[in-house]
């Protein structure tokens, strides 16, 4: 591995990009196998949300904090100081003992006996996650000249719709059986003797679900530490910004605060991740409780509507920006703020419609228009510093977009959920309350089936006023379009 001494005074590559193109796209799908990962790891509870929600007698304000801060806390104040390192150190193998940590953290999720032991694991998954995505990112501004940059990183960003697209899948079907159907599957695959101490019957499907998931990442951090090279660090950057030797974090924070167009964009991604992560947390759940699915096929269309339609706008709009940005400079700003503004009408109307096949296309539509912000967001987050500064630039986005939105999200859409339901239970007038409404076995027919709806209308009206907020998220994108030619680096 090369040192940072050798790294910095690597000659620039503004045309090519380091090493054969080949071996760049090699190095940039590995990096999404390990982002697909972090997600599928970091979304699952989503997924389980139902079943642990019954297992361990919690409301809605309650899993929203194990799908907000339990993750977001310490994830976002550990990204700066393991941003700042990737600086200075190897940043492939600060990415391989981060997947290996989360991996571990996810599985033993598993054997969690409490909700709050469940909570502290999740919190050991957000530990390993927070060293990812800034030397990720790093490493694929120094393989990628700014020319390419805008469709690499969103390749890379294609992570998050894919990872919850297959935390769905997996996630879903895994929990909806039960344990003994796995230890009868186990057993058929000529595994059943590993695992012989194992009473299936008395073991839930999602504890199984974190598991499966979380194990095979220890084998993708061997994998990338096998195989991904160290790039030169600064390698595609412009000669006047070649050998300009480390910076502080000081340096870097007064570069940003000199960035309108920075500020702007990460206002926007904070009010869409504060959004996304909420509605996401409970979006199959509201499948469930809306339109009476299976876990198993509100997993499925979750994966569809999240999953392959968020893909497809995640990957889009990183394309189409570097296309479109050789005659309209500022497509990085306008092109999301078109896509978030179009998807609050259309998520509107697919989640009051009362027809389930009404509404998968318009949120859909909606959810390959909103995801449109996530790629753009990583190539100016990354572009209006240079090398030295990359990693710091990524983490202080992530830092801010994860403590707001992902932080406060799922917690508050959880709390306002609970709010609507109060407010439907007392609406019924036959005298319910929130408490009677935890088990239903007690209720008789009229009085389970008020509770029911209550709950399934107070988190559906939740959701509601939750996807307003990317409105919001498109006006600060769309101003960042004032200042970004003059922010970018590559302008200088």
């Amino acid at each position: 591995m090369a040192s940072v001494d050798q790294e910095t005074s690597a000659p620039a590559a503004i045309n090519t990009g380091y090493g054969t193109k080949g071996y760049r796209a090699y190095v940039l799908s590995a990096l999404l196998t390990v982002y697909i990962f972090n997600f599928i790891d970091r979304t699952i509870i989503n997924i389980l949300t139902e079943p642990i929600k019954l297992e361990f007698g919690v409301e809605d304000w309650q899993m929203g904090l194990l799908g907000g801060p339990a993750f977001a806390f310490l994830y976002t104040f550990l990204g700066i100081p393991l941003a700042r390192a990737a600086e200075r150190y190897n940043r492939v193998l600060i990415i391989v003992i981060s997947v290996a940590l989360w991996s571990f953290f996810t599985a033993i999720c598993g054997f969690a006996m409490s909700f709050f032991m469940l909570f502290l694991f999740r919190v050991g998954v957000s530990i390993g996650e927070a060293g990812c995505t800034p030397p990720a990112q790093s490493i694929i501004a120094d393989y990628y000249t700014p020319k390419s940059r805008a469709t690499a990183v969103s390749i890379y960003a294609l992570g998050v719709p894919l990872g919850g697209m297959l935390a769905s899948f997996f996630g879903g079907q895994i929990a909806g059986l039960s344990g003994a159907d796995f230890g009868a599957w186990i057993g058929s695959i000529g595994l059943g003797g590993l695992f012989s101490g194992v009473d299936w019957s008395n073991v839930s499907g999602w504890r199984i679900a974190f598991v499966v998931v979380g194990a095979p990442g220890l084998l993708i951090a061997l994998l990338v530490k096998l195989t991904v090279k160290e790039p030169p660090r600064g390698y595609t950057d412009p000669q006047k910004l070649q050998n300009l030797g480390k910076a502080s974090f000081g340096e870097a924070l007064k570069v940003l605060m000199s960035k309108p167009t920075y500020w702007h964009i990460v206002a926007g991604a904070t009010l869409a991740s504060f959004v996304g992560y909420g509605v996401t947390q409970f979006t199959t759940s509201f499948l469930i409780r809306t339109h009476e699915l299976t876990i198993q096929t509100a997993s499925v269309l979750f994966g569809i509507v999240i999953g392959l339609m968020a893909a497809i706008g995640v990957f889009l709009s990183g394309f189409l920006a570097d296309k479109l940005s050789m005659r309209h400079p500022t497509a990085l700003s306008w092109l999301p703020a078109i896509g978030m503004g179009l998807s609050v009408p259309l998520y509107a109307m697919g989640y009051l419609a009362d027809n389930l096949w009404i509404a998968m296309p318009p949120l859909m539509a909606a959810a390959t228009l909103h995801y449109f912000y996530l790629g753009p967001m990583y190539a100016i987050a990354g572009g209006v510093v240079d090398s030295r500064m990359r990693a710091t630039s990524v983490a202080i986005t992530l830092f801010v977009v994860n403590l707001l939105g992902y932080g406060l999200g799922p917690p508050l859409i959880g709390i306002l959920s609970t709010f609507f339901k109060t407010m439907f239970i007392n609406g019924a007038g036959i005298g319910l309350t929130l408490e009677a409404c935890k088990d239903l076995t007690t209720l008789v027919e009229n009085e389970a089936a008020a509770c029911k709806s209550a709950d399934a209308r107070g988190l559906q009206w939740s959701i509601i006023v939750f996807i307003c907020g990317y409105g919001w998220a498109a006006l600060h994108y769309l101003l960042a379009g004032r200042t970004l030619q003059r922010d970018m680096v590559a302008n200088d």
